[in-house]
């Protein structure tokens, strides 16, 4: 069968890769043609667009490039309709993806969503879009499951997060990372994970590299999200003793003794790599403002809102200074804090260690679309 697949951001390339493989173990025929990246094109079948070419962030962000994602929606469409796949499949990147599939139901496509828009955290009344537009949703986290069924009264798939099976498997892999920074046993790592977009990162920066400068005792390396050049980041990092690495994260959180991550699936990766952490972000002060409006859940780390409770240390806009991130780093890396994290971590990786969600999914999806 033909697939057209739509995933706008690195974690989704990630996860609509897996679930590729998954698909050619149940349809060895499969044909795909997707918006993605390295990951998808590595498993095979035709690039349209590059998720680098799509990530807008915030409010504003995709306010002043609102007439390239028109121009996208446009093309998306023209190009689904050349292909006429048997389905389409959405991963995340739900402003983008819903707009499209209630277009494709209208065309009589059949409409699969991979990894749920996180309508329980804000445009709640996307339900009415889902409920109308899509054919079947397979959801990721525990809590999404009650939300959409008992809520909603939308039979939903809970298939595990795909994130437990993807850090299984790295964790079986030959560590050479040390050796290959050069890096002996007993160094202490502290990873940093700036964001995989160049707006946040351009916020986060440079109080990140005031931090980096109090501790000279451990051995910082960022993890350069993997759709931007080596070269960007240089103008952050001239003169500073700072490694970089780029497609490493994993091998990076593996040897790594803390981590300052920035909010999103980061958070909930280096939980699952047990990595004490802290979350910190900061947005333009137009996107917070109308986010703090909006949005009404406790927490914005996806380890806190899984287990329901403050597990870890969520350092947001006015917060997000030099001393408050200091302070926290001692405190994860040198106190009682730091075990009581390690055991939060045990509890979290049980409320989601289901496994095998790519091959769950990619049985429930080959089955439904052979009923037809």
């Amino acid at each position: 069968m033909k697939y057209y697949i739509i995933a706008g951001e690195a974690s989704g390339d990630l996860h609509a890769s897996n679930l590729m493989k998954a698909l050619l173990v149940e349809d060895s025929d499969a044909e795909f043609r997707f918006w993605g990246g390295d990951k998808m094109q590595a498993v095979g079948g035709t690039l349209v667009k590059h998720y680098k070419e799509l990530a807008f962030m915030g409010f504003w962000e995709v306010f002043i490039n609102l007439f390239t994602i028109l121009k996208n929606i446009s093309f998306c469409k023209k190009d689904i309709l050349n292909f006429n796949p048997d389905a389409i499949i959405y991963v995340d990147y739900p402003g983008f993806n819903l707009c499209i599939a209630a277009w494709a139901k209208k065309q009589d496509f059949k409409n699969l969503y991979y990894i749920s828009p996180q309508i329980w955290a804000w445009k709640e009344n996307r339900i009415s879009k889902i409920k109308r537009d899509l054919d079947a949703l397979y959801v990721i986290l525990p809590f999404e499951e009650s939300y959409y069924n008992d809520k909603h009264t939308f039979k939903v798939q809970f298939v595990g997060n795909p994130l437990v099976d993807v850090i299984q498997e790295s964790l079986k892999e030959d560590d050479t990372f040390r050796a290959d920074q050069k890096l002996d046993a007993n160094t202490l790592i502290i990873a940093l994970l700036p964001g995989s977009r160049k707006q946040e990162i351009t916020k986060m920066m440079p109080t990140f590299i005031e931090v980096i400068e109090r501790f000279p005792q451990y051995k910082f390396i960022i993890a350069a999200a993997p759709g931007i050049d080596f070269e960007w980041y240089q103008k952050f990092l001239k003169g500073k003793q700072v490694l970089l690495v780029q497609n490493q994260t994993y091998p990076l959180l593996k040897n790594s003794f803390a981590a300052i991550v920035t909010s999103g699936t980061a958070t909930l990766e280096t939980a699952l790599f047990r990595v004490p952490q802290m979350v910190c972000y900061r947005s333009s002060f137009l996107s917070y403002q109308i986010a703090k409006r909006i949005i009404t859940l406790p927490f914005i780390s996806l380890v806190n809102l899984i287990m329901d409770k403050a597990v870890v240390s969520e350092i947001l806009q006015n917060e997000f200074t030099v001393d408050r991130i200091v302070k926290e780093l001692k405190l994860i890396t040198e106190s009682e804090k730091r075990n009581q994290l390690l055991a939060a971590y045990e509890q979290l990786h049980s409320k989601l260690s289901a496994g095998g969600a790519s091959t769950k999914t990619a049985v429930a999806m080959v089955e439904l679309l052979r009923k037809k």
